[in-house]
């Protein structure tokens, strides 16, 4: 297993509960938009604890850019990786990840599941390839939205945000379930690509394969 020591470069909110971390980039390191790597922090008693991290920077760039959420509940890594600074050293392990751009589609995410679908879209829009495609995003309300502002210029109208609790008490909240996904449902050969919690991730394949979309066009994390 490889393993490359990097330094914490900046680290920022990007919504109330999820950092956005940037980090030095190991020298030869690849991936595909929509994979992901095991992180610890580079402590003597953390060393060992690995969570995985999609990136959601592209890999033209001379850096490594993760969107994290935080859970402040309990006393978890994802709490310990908050407290971070300027100058201190997580631990990057090997690249894996079965998500990443077989053509275009709709993508259904669920809160910080959308973060493999951010390097796709910027990946797609640097190459002048986002038309086609679909972004359903599931939040709880608008302060849960990571990267709202970029995904709205990145996709403008099919850039559609799915919340359970709108701000506004005149918005009916809604959710991503069967109906809905009907009424996305593309021509024989879209594919759909979903990324959120496991349950999340668990009910949408229920509704796509209910629905008759063929199990090669369902692209999730395996």
């Amino acid at each position: 297993m490889k393993m490359h020591v990097v330094k914490i470069l900046n680290v920022e909110d990007a919504t109330h509960n999820v950092k956005r971390f940037v980090i030095e980039k190991p020298p030869g390191l690849t991936y595909i938009p929509g994979q992901a790597t095991d992180v610890s922090i580079n402590h003597p008693n953390l060393r060992d604890e690995l969570r995985p991290f999609t990136f959601t920077s592209l890999n033209e760039w001379d850096y490594l850019e993760f969107n994290i959420k935080i859970y402040k509940d309990h006393d978890g890594i994802t709490e310990k990786l908050a407290q971070l600074k300027t100058g201190d050293e997580l631990v990057i392990h090997d690249v894996f990840g079965t998500i990443h751009y077989k053509g275009p589609g709709v993508f259904i995410a669920g809160g910080a599941g959308i973060t493999p679908f951010i390097a796709i879209f910027r990946q797609l829009r640097h190459d002048g390839l986002l038309a086609g495609n679909t972004l359903l995003f599931a939040n709880y309300n608008e302060t849960d939205i990571i990267l709202k502002t970029e995904l709205k210029y990145m996709l403008g109208e099919n850039d559609i945000d799915i919340l359970k609790a709108p701000l506004d008490e005149s918005v009916r909240g809604r959710i991503i379930d069967r109906d809905l996904l009907k009424t996305y449902l593309g021509k024989k050969g879209t594919y759909y690509y979903v990324c959120g919690p496991d349950p999340f991730t668990a009910a949408m394949v229920g509704y796509l394969e209910e629905l008759g979309v063929e199990e090669g066009c369902i692209v999730i994390e395996v």
